[in-house]
Parts: C-alpha cells; sequence; structure tokens
C-alpha cells in the first residue's frame, strides 16, 4: 500500500557555524512511515531532530543524504500536499481573523468573495464565526491556535505537518484545543505527524507515537501503536487503565534518552 508519506534513510547534516569545528548531524538514518489518514505523533528529549524531521517532510529542508516520498511520489521542492502549523503564531497582525484565514486561497487566485464565504464557514467549524472581524491581538491564545488550523485546513492538504502547535498554551486550552483538533481530523482523516515534547498528549491524539532518540544523530528507536477508542476525549481518555499501560510502556524507552539529553546539556 502506497503511503501517504515515506522516508527512507534521511539524515541530515549541517556545516560547522563560522569559527567552530566540526558538523553536525541532527537526525541519522531515519525510516518513517504514516499511512493515509494515520495520526502519528513524534516524541523525544530536547535537541532530537523533530522539527528537522518535519523540515524535510515539508521540503523545506533537502536531507545530506535518504529520500522522501509523497504518496508514492519522490519529493523534490516543497511539498505541495501538505500543511504545516508551527510553534509560534504565523498570523499576520495587519489582517483579520477572516482575513488571515482567506490568505492562502488567494495566493491561489481564488476570488475574494469566494475565499471570504470559505472563510466564514471554516472560522464557524473552529468556533470562531462571531470573531471574524477580529486582530490578532484581540484573540487569546486558544483563538489564534483555531485560527492558524483554520488557515491551514482551508487548503485542504493531504498531510497535516504539526509542530508543538499547542506548547504555549495552558492546560485547560490545550485540552480544548485537542478534542478540537481531533473533531477536525475526523471529518476528513488527513494524515498527520503531530510533534510533540508531552507523551500524555501523543498517547492521547495519535494512532501511533514514535520515539526519538537523544540527539546528535537521532533516529527512531520505538513505534508503540496506540490502540484506543475513538472518538476521545483527550482529559477522560487519560483516567483510563489502558492509557496508563501504554504511558508506562512508552516511556520506559523514552525516559533514558531524556536522561541522556539532560547529561549532554550539562557537559
Amino acid at each position: 500500500m502506497i503511503k501517504a508519506l515515506a522516508l527512507d534513510g534521511v539524515t541530515c547534516t549541517f556545516p560547522a557555524r563560522a569559527g567552530g569545528t566540526g558538523a553536525y548531524t541532527a537526525i541519522a538514518g531515519v525510516d518513517l512511515r504514516v499511512g493515509e489518514g494515520e495520526f502519528v505523533a513524534v516524541v523525544g528529549p530536547t535537541g532530537c531532530g523533530k522539527s528537522t524531521l518535519l523540515n524535510v517532510a515539508a521540503g523545506l529542508l533537502k536531507p545530506t543524504s535518504g529520500s522522501v516520498a509523497v504518496f508514492g511520489e519522490s519529493l523534490a521542492g516543497i511539498n505541495r500536499r501538505s500543511g504545516y502549523l508551527f510553534q509560534t503564531d504565523a498570523l499576520m497582525p495587519w489582517r483579520s481573523a477572516l482575513n488571515n484565514v482567506t490568505a492562502g486561497l488567494e495566493f491561489r487566485g481564488v476570488s475574494g468573495d469566494e475565499a471570504r464565504e470559505r472563510a466564514a464557514d471554516w472560522l464557524k467549524r473552529v468556533g470562531l464565526a462571531a470573531h471574524a472581524h477580529k486582530y490578532p491581538h484581540e484573540l487569546s491564545g486558544g483563538m489564534k491556535k483555531r485560527v492558524a488550523l483554520a488557515q491551514t485546513l482551508i487548503l485542504d492538504p493531504k498531510i497535516l505537518l504539526m509542530d508543538e502547535p499547542f506548547s504555549a498554551l495552558d492546560v485547560q486550552t490545550r485540552s480544548l484545543m485537542g478534542n478540537e483538533l481531533l473533531a477536525l481530523w475526523s471529518q476528513d482523516r488527513k494524515s498527520v505527524v503531530f510533534v510533540t515534547h508531552d507523551l500524555e498528549e501523543a498517547i492521547a491524539l495519535s494512532d501511533r507515537v514514535v520515539v526519538m532518540s537523544a540527539g546528535p544523530a537521532s533516529r527512531p528507536i520505538g513505534k508503540f501503536p496506540i490502540d484506543l477508542p475513538r472518538p476521545r476525549d483527550v482529559t477522560e481518555i487519560r483516567l483510563t487503565p489502558h492509557f496508563v499501560e501504554l504511558h508506562t510502556l512508552i516511556w520506559s524507552a523514552l525516559r533514558d534518552e531524556v536522561q541522556k539529553a539532560h547529561a549532554h546539556s550539562l557537559a
């Protein structure tokens, strides 16, 4: 079966900075498959190359070696079939929520009226119909993330790449956004690669959790299927015995890597 995203033997090595010595290898020999409609979470210690992995999948970074395929076709340049949700806000402060959501359609040549109609529909889907006229500085952190989701999903990407999109939110808002994401994802089951430091978040959201080793030269060291029933409430699911079992199992693989990364940071 053709996978939505396939990374084979991907290595990314960066040259030394001016005045420095030695190149730095962020990820080495990474093999990763993401099925069509599959939600995959990637966890690992700080500095393990998770964002590098996403940048390769998005076509923003060409690997030093290895290959990337999107729905069976070799990726060359930008991955036009993906949407990228960044950790930091990427909203344009001079545009209202509605006009932020229309931006991608406008760049694609969609007429103004059609773009606004489709954007209004997406703001309704994410619960912000009454806030379409507001500018980013007038929105809460959770509202900004909902606008960013609408801004990305309105372009109908087949693969959604998410780089710790909820990390800056408080616990309650983070849970709400997790449920919002799952509700939107369940409508058409896009393929998702979700990078997070939060193991509980990874388990609550995903079909599979991939654990990365400590860097440098990070690679996947464990791939764990998440067989929790759907639909899920990301808060309530954490209280179930099987969730605790999965957390214990995956943490046993992740714990040593976190300790290695911490020791390396102190060296």
